[in-house]
Order: C-alpha cells, then structure tokens, then sequence
C-alpha cells in the first residue's frame, strides 16, 4: 500500500486508540496500534510505520515506551481494516 492510502484509513480513526488487522505480503497478519512519534512525518514520507503489537499495547499504553513498536514497510502492507476488539 502507499502511504497515502494508509494514512487515509489510519487518520479516519483515532490513532492512538484503535487496533488494525494488518496483513502483510511475505508475513503472517498482525493486529497492532498505529504510534505517532517525533519522527512520524519523516518515516510517513518514506512509508515506514511504527506499529505496537497487539501483546504489546497495554504496556504501551502504560509506559508510552516507543521500544515496543517495530517499524513496518508500507509497500509490504497488503490489506489493513480496523479490528473488531
């Protein structure tokens, strides 16, 4: 995906609360937390994206410890809905 067409879905919810379905080309699915950091315009412009993991998402709420994310390629990003919690 470009990262126009998943800042479109990610900004028409509320990023630091809603948990995707991520699925990926050459990976398994994912459901994860969009994170927006100091860098997030920059890595947005390169389609690279901080994700939380699902089992990771409660700490992060806790701590707001950005080592829990992982930065994610866009291009890889086959499909992304909001996830039904």
């Amino acid at each position: 995906m470009t990262n126009d067409q998943i800042e479109k879905i990610v900004q028409a919810k509320n990023l630091e609360t809603s948990t995707f379905q991520i699925s990926f080309r050459a990976r398994n699915s994912i459901q994860g937390m969009f994170i927006k950091t100091a860098d997030f315009s920059e890595l947005k412009s390169k389609n690279l994206w901080r994700i939380v993991s699902e089992s990771s998402i409660p700490e992060y709420k806790k701590s707001k410890d950005t080592n829990l994310a992982r930065i994610f390629n866009g291009t890889e990003i086959t499909r992304l809905s909001v996830a039904s919690n």
